[in-house]
């Protein structure tokens, strides 16, 4: 018994030992946890040391696949699911992640019920956790770890707004529990909210301020507001610490191509696939730069991964993506149609997207946004000029009128900002293209106070993306077409360009373009088509009502007479002409669409015709177009 107990005390003290290592000699700390499991073999506090070890030395994988031999052995180790989410959250596996975590919640917690509850989120039966969640936080209303329960369970049902609030209310009774605010700042950063992220990455990264989890979040918020400079030094602080990550290199590689840094992109994109070469987004990321020409052992790797038996959904739509722009670009038009089509129909059974819903949104704006009520509403909002909207279908040259625009001394370029259209969600009650929700009627019912207060709210909210001094800025989300009406309403001397296509054109680019979030229609012929359909029909409706109040340029003309549509803008906009405008592919600024490369370059006529080759698979997007294909540019509804 007495020989027990001193191995046992020596184990511990080894254990101890192992720990204390751990905080300043990573290396050494893996080396006495493997020590230990020489003599004790899987054992769970040794492999726990070990996996926490590697995860220090930036050896992820290496660490995921310790940290899940410890929970095999161990299902109640708090310690371990904790590191083995932080790992995956690092690898960009964010659904194993918050898995590890919600283990790591159970993991903690004594109290019989909430145990229940947090067995039941694991398990994700989420209705099971609410109602255990619920009463316990009426009798217990300050118990942060059930409060951090409950924020969970609200992400896992995409009602991220009552995940803040629950999880402010945690971080607010218990201003140390890290797990809790470092959850609030991945909520805040889904619900596009960098800048109050970047707050509470900032509170976390006092305590530890090389923790690669809270940098490489801090990293990809900063893109989001614009500060890529800023972003790129979180992520090389991150890959020098963990340079075996394939997912930050992408991360990396994406704030590279913004800035224009092409080489470096490229490079960190290669090393990616270096790392993991069935990565789908890293293939697609390479073919969506436009000019990177992909070589036939390209291709092969690309084939081959695609074939992986076991490859996600994301990265098997995204290789199909890319393949179709590597046969187009070699000339089969056949083949890379084939690849698109695929990718689209992966993509849009992930979607859950209603045309009809679309149609009717459009539907109640024609009726509501009448001569009459326009003209009720005269003089009201806020009489800032600053705004300039580029709206219109994605594709559509607004890019290229951005970089255009953004050349000019006055006029300032920022990005598409949702601002807009997050406004007005909130306003129709979070239900836009419902009908069920209160949009765009419940307009009528703002007054003059109100309308200007949106305005306000509206410039304040964009203000972290303004970098100059310059008098103007632009916005330009193309999806504000929809919300054009509302945009007058609150901002009646803010411009509004309407940037426009072919349909054929527009729709097929659209179509072989993975967008890396949002434009749900354009993954499928039909919908996009109808899509199309309803743009061009509301800003006819809004033509009808303001006439003049709208500027448009049709793509094909800006290229075949660039200097004539250069000037007509900025006649429209007011500001004089500049040769800089012309010149706009010498302009170095950070541009994160999906032309931004090509905006870097002299404009080209060769992407107005590029449909034709594929012309003989568009009949269903002729179909859904109604006709607009062949009445362009005239409108005939």
């Amino acid at each position: 018994m007495a020989s027990a107990v001193q191995s046992t005390a020596k184990l511990g003290d080894a254990l101890a030992h192992g720990r204390e290592l751990l905080r300043s000699n990573p290396s050494l700390a893996a080396e006495q946890a493997e020590a230990i499991l020489e003599v004790v073999p899987e054992h769970p506090k040794a492999l726990t040391l070990l996996g926490r070890a590697l995860a220090s030395l930036g050896r992820s994988e290496d660490a995921i696949a310790v940290l899940r031999r410890v929970v095999v052995h161990d299902r109640g180790s708090a310690d371990a699911w904790r590191t083995l989410g932080d790992q995956y959250i690092l690898t960009g596996d964010n659904e194993a992640a918050d898995a590890a975590y919600a283990q790591h919640i159970r993991s903690s917690i004594n109290d019989p019920r909430l145990r229940e509850a947090a067995e039941a989120l694991c398990d994700n039966r989420l209705g099971v956790a609410e109602r255990i969640l619920k009463p316990h936080l009426k009798q217990f209303p300050t118990d942060v770890a059930a409060i951090r329960m409950l924020a969970e369970l609200a992400g896992r049902i995409g009602r991220y707004g009552d995940a803040e609030n629950l999880l402010r209310r945690a971080v607010e009774l218990a201003p140390g529990f890290t797990a809790a605010r470092f959850n609030l700042a991945t909520v805040l950063y889904r619900q596009n909210k960098p800048v109050e992220a970047i707050a509470e990455l900032d509170h976390l990264l006092v305590a530890e301020p090389d923790n690669p989890a809270y940098r490489n979040l801090k990293g990809a918020a900063l893109g989001r507001i614009g500060d890529y400079a800023d972003a790129l030094i979180h992520f090389e602080a991150v890959l020098a610490a963990r340079p075996d990550e394939p997912k930050i290199w992408m991360s990396y590689g994406h704030s590279l191509k913004t800035v224009g840094r092409q080489a470096d992109s490229i490079a960190a994109y290669r090393r990616s696939l270096a790392l993991a070469p069935t990565l789908g987004e890293v293939w697609w990321s390479l073919a969506n730069l436009k000019t990177v020409r992909f070589d036939a052992a390209d291709v092969a790797a690309m084939e081959a991964a695609a074939q992986t038996e076991a490859l996600a959904v994301d990265d098997r739509l995204h290789l199909h993506f890319a393949l179709g722009k590597a046969h187009e670009d070699a000339g089969d038009a056949d083949q890379a149609f084939t690849y698109y089509a695929e990718g689209n129909r992966l993509r849009r059974e992930q979607l859950d997207y209603d045309v009809d819903a679309t149609s009717l949104s459009v539907d109640r704006c024609i009726a509501m946004f009448t001569p009459n009520f326009f003209a009720a509403r005269a003089g009201q909002g806020c009489t800032a000029p600053d705004p300039i909207f580029v709206l219109g279908m994605p594709r559509a040259g607004s890019t290229l009128i951005e970089q255009i625009l953004a050349s000019h001394p006055l006029i300032e370029g920022t990005q598409e900002l949702p601002d807009i259209i997050s406004m007005a969600r909130r306003i129709g009650g979070d239900k836009i293209r419902s009908s069920e929700g209160r949009y765009p009627e419940i307009l009528a019912d703002l007054d003059a106070a109100a309308l200007a207060a949106l305005g306000e709210e509206y410039l304040e909210r964009t203000r972290i993306h303004r970098k100059t001094d310059r008098p103007y800025f632009i916005d330009k989300m193309p999806n504000n077409w929809l919300h054009a009406g509302l945009i007058h309403l609150i901002l009646p001397n803010a411009k509004i360009i309407d940037a426009r296509r072919h349909p054929l054109g527009c729709c097929f680019s659209n179509f072989k373009q993975h967008f890396a979030r949002g434009q749900a229609f354009s993954y499928s012929l039909d919908d996009m088509g109808r899509y199309y359909r309803d743009y061009v029909r509301l800003m006819a409706a809004i033509d009808a009502a303001l006439p003049g109040r709208v500027h448009r340029v049709h793509y094909e003309t800006m290229v075949d007479d660039t200097e004539a549509e250069v000037r007509r803008l900025l006649d429209h906009i007011g500001v004089p002409f500049d040769p800089a405008c012309l010149h706009f592919h010498e302009t170095d600024r950070a541009v994160r669409t999906a032309s931004s490369e090509q905006v870097r370059q002299p404009i080209f006529r060769s992407g107005v015709e590029q449909w034709q080759a594929f012309d003989r698979h568009l009949g269903p997007l002729r179909a859904a177009l109604g006709g607009l294909a062949d009445t362009y540019p005239q409108i005939v509804i």
